[in-house]
């Protein structure tokens, strides 16, 4: 039997760890991680090893040689280039002629691989893949199994809204040798996302071995200490090669010529390398240390893991920390949970370096200083810069004019050299400020800018369906929180990012991998003062304007102090509109009114209507993509009913076509269009799928549950100021009052929950719902909606928030206040069995 080890990844997420070595190569307990898996591998007879390496291989080679030394014999092979971790065993393929066995080299495990292998043989499978539950599944491959565990379905990293379960792909598999004439030579080409959905396709026999034991993947640094936490609390067995010293209480191990002082106190397991001294005085609890350290009395070391070569000084306290190699921790040193300093850094004495603040190598913090965020970019560290399409934070706290800077240049890097970009900001100062430290960072990667300077999100949107350019970046306020801004980031096209670009430009930031232009070929900056004439032109083309103008329709609309502010007015004044435009003009200081003010701004806005007899009113949200709608009578319409009211307005106009919605929106939708010929395309609850979906030329209207309106004919992407105007045309079609076309539109009761729920349990509660609905007719779009007849009810995690959204809608009210409660108390109720 082969094994072959995956040790190729260049442990990004894992930095600064990994800024000197390679990922399998960092020490758990003074071992290479993959040294355990070799040991694994051994304990169960597999000591013919393969190692497939690209980043740093010399590394490994030179540590496991030939791998006499370890008892195992060992092939290395290097593809030329990132092949994918299938493409990667296919350039092994000569070298394995029998039955293998996969596994990555950064895993912390004492799975049972005997019972792996004779499940596969019983099941005379193609392919085998581990599986075992976890809490949180975002981060993993989920997989689904029938009962016979054969693989039915993969969901490779998803979102909480497609997790409908919490067991997970392990990196872990059997295989047998036939299984290369599914990997095509040369290519890029990965298990997860390629190979294992295309034995599926096929229907070959592709199983999953649920299997009990210890599982980490050791993919970032918390999980790199919770790992030595878990050795040290004895929940999984590893070879350490300090030797157990016989002292009666303690569990206490030591290499070879360790000196430990008079008055050392220790607890807990502890750890301490070859040639270490501990001088008298010193307390340690639950610590591994590593070789060549000198610890002076005084310090106190808790729960935290040194390397080689560190010098921890009197009085330090390290709490919860790694300590890298070549590390001088002066007097008086505080380090708090999470903290991570890199090799060859200097400390000096009574610093204080906060909570998971992140030290790359080689730097030098000066005496006194107190540390609260990570040293290279000037703010705190994070697991992610990216929530969705966008990045959020504290304005000059967060994200500072450096920080900003830095990430133009991550942005620039992912671009090709010479292409341009669109960037434009809202009217605040703070967003001015940092957007232009953006636009350094892109000239400096040689990337070409062209600045809209002030200007609504949709005007920038609709220029980048134009050729020219390769992408866009807005910097706004955040309306729920004034003190932060939002920077957007959009495709060529004009769509949100996707998460795999997102994760280009964030890879690149956290390596600082930037690509640094030469002194004569920074990009350069121009403006383009005629893309409002642009918009108008477009806009004017996909509205009837004779309509319009025959109507004379009176409208109030409430601008919230954005740059909508503007433009709109004119527009729909030269389409024949009596505009009543409020809170127009631009505060750079005080910025759009905050997510507090707006229902109090929306009982103004339907006072206004009402006294003034306007056909109708608008609340244009900051971002000129949200609109709330006022009707004739003052009735301020919720998402939910504003989605069904378009619907029938389109609908009324006369309208041919599909109406792409999300999987939470009314299901009378449905029937509206059925009765009109029209069609309806559920999508998911993220704007970018819906988008997606609206791209379609048969789709004539895309809406969200949140008051956002696409229409193709003008652009395939969120629009406020021409929903107004579409709305407006419409209402003139349709030749009666807007309340009255709501009266016509078929009721079904439909409402909303809300259920905290934190991260660790977000997948335990979707397979529980999964478990639950075995026996129902379900869907699994987004989240697990379960049908009953005509009624139905939706369980979602929320995408950023620790919280569970249950929907549910029913043509008795009774019916779906009933199963709203009910699926709110199972979600309560698979809470606390989770936590039990």
């Amino acid at each position: 039997m082969k094994a072959v080890i995956m040790a190729g990844g260049f442990g990004t997420r894992m930095q600064p760890l990994t800024c000197n070595i390679p990922k399998p190569m960092v020490p758990l307990v003074n071992r290479p991680i993959m040294l355990h898996i070799v040991e694994l591998l051994k304990k169960y007879g597999i000591t013919d090893l393969v190692m497939l390496l690209y980043h740093q291989p010399f590394v490994i080679k030179n540590f496991f040689r030939d791998g006499a030394e370890f008892g195992v014999r060992i092939t290395y092979v290097t593809p030329l280039e990132d092949m994918g971790t299938a493409g990667a065993v296919k350039y092994a393929e000569k070298y394995l002629d029998e039955r293998f066995v996969i596994i990555s080299g950064d895993l912390l495990t004492d799975f049972n691989i005997q019972k792996v292998l004779d499940f596969h043989l019983s099941s005379k499978a193609l392919a085998t893949i581990t599986l075992t539950s976890v809490k949180d599944p975002l981060q993993f491959g989920v997989v689904v199994t029938d009962k016979e565990k054969r693989i039915t379905q993969f969901l490779e990293k998803p979102g909480w809204g497609e997790v409908i379960s919490d067991t997970i792909n392990t990196g872990l598999y059997v295989l047998e040798p036939e299984i290369f004439k599914y990997i095509p030579e040369g290519e890029n080409f990965d298990f997860s996302q390629d190979l294992f959905p295309l034995l599926l396709k096929k229907k070959l026999p592709l199983f999953g071995f649920p299997i009990k034991g210890y599982w980490r993947d050791i993919g970032n640094t918390d999980s790199y200490r919770e790992a030595h936490h878990d050795i040290l609390k004895g929940k999984v067995t590893v070879k350490i090669d300090e030797a157990k010293r016989e002292v009666p209480g303690k569990d206490l191990r030591l290499g070879l010529d360790v000196r430990l002082g008079e008055a050392t106190t220790t607890e807990g397991t502890v750890v301490i390398g070859d040639n270490t001294q501990v001088l008298g005085g010193a307390e340690i609890r639950d610590a591994v240390i590593g070789r060549n350290c000198t610890i002076e009395p005084g310090a106190k070391l808790s729960r935290c893991v040194i390397w080689d070569n560190v010098y921890v000084k009197k009085g330090a306290r390290i709490n919860d920390s790694v300590i890298c190699n070549n590390v001088s921790v002066g007097p008086g040193v505080v380090t708090e949970e999470g903290v991570v300093v890199a090799d060859d850094t200097a400390i000096g004495e009574e610093s204080l370096l906060k909570r998971d603040v992140k030290v790359w190598p080689r730097k030098v913090i000066e005496a006194g200083s107190t540390v609260t965020g990570n040293l290279i970019w000037g703010e705190r560290w994070k697991k992610s810069l990216f929530e969705g399409e966008m990045i959020k934070g504290l304005t000059n706290i967060e994200l500072t004019p450096e920080f900003v800077a830095k990430l133009g240049c991550a942005y620039g890097s992912s671009l090709p050299k010479g292409s341009h970009v669109l960037i434009g900001r809202d009217a605040t100062l703070s967003s001015r400020m940092l957007k232009r430290s953006f636009l350094g960072g892109c000239l400096s990667a040689g990337v070409n800018v062209r600045d809209l300077r002030m200007i609504s999100l949709p005007l920038l949107r609709y220029k980048l369906r134009t050729f020219g350019e390769v992408g866009g970046v807005h910097f706004r306020q955040a309306m729920d929180d004034p003190a932060s801004t939002e920077i957007v980031f959009l495709d060529a096209d004009g769509l949100d990012f996707s998460s795999s670009m997102g994760k280009n430009v964030e890879r690149i930031f956290y390596k600082e991998n930037f690509r640094r232009a030469h002194h004569t070929e920074p990009g350069g900056i121009t403006e383009l003062p005629q893309v409002v004439d642009f918009y108008r032109e477009g806009f004017f083309r996909g509205l009837d304007q004779a309509l319009l103008r025959k109507s004379a329709t009176k409208v109030v609309i409430d601008f919230n102090h954005s740059g909508a502010g503007q433009i709109l007015p004119q527009i729909l004044n030269d389409m024949g509109c009596e505009v009543i435009a409020l809170n127009t003009y631009l505060d750079e200081q005080r910025g759009a009114k905050s997510a507090d003010e707006k229902p109090h701004s929306l009982q103004q806005l339907s006072k206004i209507v009402v006294s003034l007899e306007a056909r109708a009113g608008f609340w244009l949200d900051p971002t000129a993509e949200e609109v709330v709608l006022i009707d004739e009578t003052g009735k301020i319409y919720q998402p939910a009913e504003l989605l069904r009211l378009m619907v029938a307005l389109m609908l009324k106009a006369g309208a041919r076509g599909a109406f792409a919605i999300p999987v939470s929106a009314p299901s009378v939708i449905e029937q509206m269009a059925s009765d009109h010929g029209c069609s309806v395309r559920r999508t998911k609850s993220a704007e970018r799928s819906m988008i997606e979906a609206a791209i379609s030329p048969e789709v004539v209207m895309a809406g969200s549950m949140g008051g956002r309106f696409a229409f193709p004919k003008f652009q395939a992407a969120f629009d406020g100021l021409f929903t107004i105007a579409k709305t407006l045309e419409l209402c003139a079609a349709a030749g009666v009052p807007l309340s009255r076309v709501m009266k016509e539109v078929p009721f079904r009761t439909f409402l909303e929950g809300k259920v905290s729920c934190i991260w660790e349990m977000k997948g335990g509660i979707m397979r529980k719902m999964s478990e639950d609905s075995v026996e129902k007719e379900a869907t699994f779009i987004d989240g697990i909606k379960v049908s009953f007849g005509d009624d139905w009810v939706l369980v979602l995690p929320d995408q950023y928030l620790p919280l569970v959204h249950v929907v549910a809608e029913a043509k008795e009210p009774r019916t779906a206040q009933r199963l709203l409660e009910e699926y709110m108390q199972k979600v309560e109720r698979w809470k606390k069995e989770l936590q039990q």
